[in-house]
Protein backbone atom coordinates (compact mmCIF):
# COMPACT_ATOMS: atom_id res chain seq x y z
CA UNK A 1 0.00 0.00 0.00
CA UNK A 2 1.37 3.53 -0.95
CA UNK A 3 -1.31 5.51 0.30
CA UNK A 4 -0.93 7.27 3.54
CA UNK A 5 -4.77 7.68 4.27
CA UNK A 6 -5.69 3.62 3.05
CA UNK A 7 -2.71 2.89 5.91
CA UNK A 8 -4.09 4.88 8.69
CA UNK A 9 -7.46 4.06 8.00
CA UNK A 10 -6.84 0.21 8.27
CA UNK A 11 -4.97 0.74 11.15
CA UNK A 12 -8.02 2.38 12.95
CA UNK A 13 -10.43 -0.03 11.24
CA UNK A 14 -8.42 -3.34 13.05
CA UNK A 15 -6.07 -2.79 15.23
CA UNK A 16 -2.52 -4.04 13.94
CA UNK A 17 -3.81 -3.98 9.97
CA UNK A 18 -1.87 -0.76 9.28
CA UNK A 19 1.78 -2.40 10.52
CA UNK A 20 0.47 -5.63 8.65
CA UNK A 21 0.43 -3.78 5.40
CA UNK A 22 3.37 -2.59 5.51
CA UNK A 23 4.96 -5.92 6.43
CA UNK A 24 5.68 -5.24 9.86
CA UNK A 25 4.12 -8.86 10.84
CA UNK A 26 5.35 -9.32 14.47
CA UNK A 27 4.48 -5.53 15.50
CA UNK A 28 1.09 -5.99 14.22
CA UNK A 29 0.59 -8.94 15.70
CA UNK A 30 1.51 -7.90 18.90
CA UNK A 31 -0.09 -4.51 18.72
CA UNK A 32 -3.56 -6.33 17.32
CA UNK A 33 -3.57 -8.87 19.86
CA UNK A 34 -3.02 -6.53 22.85
CA UNK A 35 -6.00 -4.16 22.27
CA UNK A 36 -8.18 -6.98 20.90
CA UNK A 37 -7.37 -8.95 24.40
CA UNK A 38 -7.90 -5.80 26.37
CA UNK A 39 -10.97 -4.92 24.21
CA UNK A 40 -12.74 -8.31 24.27
CA UNK A 41 -11.96 -8.31 28.45
CA UNK A 42 -13.15 -5.26 28.75
CA UNK A 43 -16.46 -5.86 26.88
CA UNK A 44 -16.80 -9.37 28.66
CA UNK A 45 -16.82 -7.27 32.17
CA UNK A 46 -19.44 -4.63 31.50
CA UNK A 47 -17.56 -1.88 29.46
CA UNK A 48 -19.95 -1.40 26.82
CA UNK A 49 -22.36 0.38 28.98
CA UNK A 50 -19.97 2.37 30.57
CA UNK A 51 -20.44 5.09 31.83
CA UNK A 52 -24.00 4.31 32.02
CA UNK A 53 -24.92 8.17 32.52
CA UNK A 54 -25.86 11.26 29.66
CA UNK A 55 -24.03 14.08 28.48
CA UNK A 56 -25.82 16.29 30.59
CA UNK A 57 -24.42 14.67 33.53
CA UNK A 58 -21.05 14.54 33.14
CA UNK A 59 -19.88 16.36 29.90
CA UNK A 60 -16.05 15.33 30.06
CA UNK A 61 -16.14 12.39 30.86
CA UNK A 62 -19.15 11.36 28.32
CA UNK A 63 -16.62 12.84 25.94
CA UNK A 64 -13.67 11.04 26.56
CA UNK A 65 -15.52 8.01 26.65
CA UNK A 66 -16.96 8.92 23.35
CA UNK A 67 -13.50 9.56 21.75
CA UNK A 68 -11.71 6.55 23.32
CA UNK A 69 -14.44 4.30 21.98
CA UNK A 70 -14.51 5.67 19.12
CA UNK A 71 -10.71 4.69 18.78
CA UNK A 72 -11.42 1.08 18.64
CA UNK A 73 -12.60 1.39 15.01
CA UNK A 74 -14.56 -1.93 14.48
CA UNK A 75 -14.87 -2.03 18.01
CA UNK A 76 -16.71 0.90 18.41
CA UNK A 77 -18.84 -0.76 16.44
CA UNK A 78 -19.20 -4.16 18.47
CA UNK A 79 -18.97 -1.98 21.81
CA UNK A 80 -22.31 0.50 20.43
CA UNK A 81 -24.00 -2.77 19.48
CA UNK A 82 -23.83 -4.19 23.22
CA UNK A 83 -24.68 -1.43 24.70
CA UNK A 84 -27.81 -0.74 22.86
CA UNK A 85 -29.68 -3.59 25.06
CA UNK A 86 -27.91 -3.66 28.06
CA UNK A 87 -29.11 -5.88 30.88
CA UNK A 88 -29.77 -4.14 33.79
CA UNK A 89 -27.82 -5.83 36.01
CA UNK A 90 -24.85 -4.57 33.87
CA UNK A 91 -24.07 -1.55 36.61
CA UNK A 92 -23.68 -3.84 39.58
CA UNK A 93 -21.34 -5.94 38.27
CA UNK A 94 -18.12 -5.41 40.04
CA UNK A 95 -16.24 -5.46 37.12
CA UNK A 96 -18.52 -2.93 35.45
CA UNK A 97 -15.89 0.31 35.64
CA UNK A 98 -13.20 -1.24 35.22
CA UNK A 99 -14.46 -2.69 32.13
CA UNK A 100 -15.07 0.42 30.91
CA UNK A 101 -11.85 1.52 31.63
CA UNK A 102 -10.03 -1.22 29.64
CA UNK A 103 -12.74 -0.49 26.27
CA UNK A 104 -11.21 3.23 26.76
CA UNK A 105 -7.50 2.22 27.08
CA UNK A 106 -8.01 -0.22 24.18
CA UNK A 107 -9.10 2.77 22.26
CA UNK A 108 -6.40 4.71 23.12
CA UNK A 109 -3.65 2.44 22.23
CA UNK A 110 -5.38 2.22 19.05
CA UNK A 111 -4.60 5.41 18.31
CA UNK A 112 -0.97 5.56 19.31
CA UNK A 113 -0.83 2.65 17.25
CA UNK A 114 -2.76 4.34 14.21
CA UNK A 115 0.04 7.24 14.78
CA UNK A 116 2.93 4.30 14.56
CA UNK A 117 1.55 3.15 11.32
CA UNK A 118 1.54 6.66 9.63
CA UNK A 119 5.06 7.25 11.29
CA UNK A 120 6.46 4.30 9.91
CA UNK A 121 5.11 4.74 6.47
CA UNK A 122 6.45 8.47 5.86
CA UNK A 123 9.61 7.16 7.10
CA UNK A 124 10.19 8.52 10.20
CA UNK A 125 10.00 5.64 12.31
CA UNK A 126 11.42 2.04 11.46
Amino acid sequence: MQNLFVVGLLAWIFPGAGHFIQKRTKRALLIGGAIWTMFIVGILSGGAYYPGFEFRDGQLLYLLNVFSKLGNGLGALISFLASVTPSPATPALATFEYGGRMVETAGLLNILAILDAIDIFLGRKR
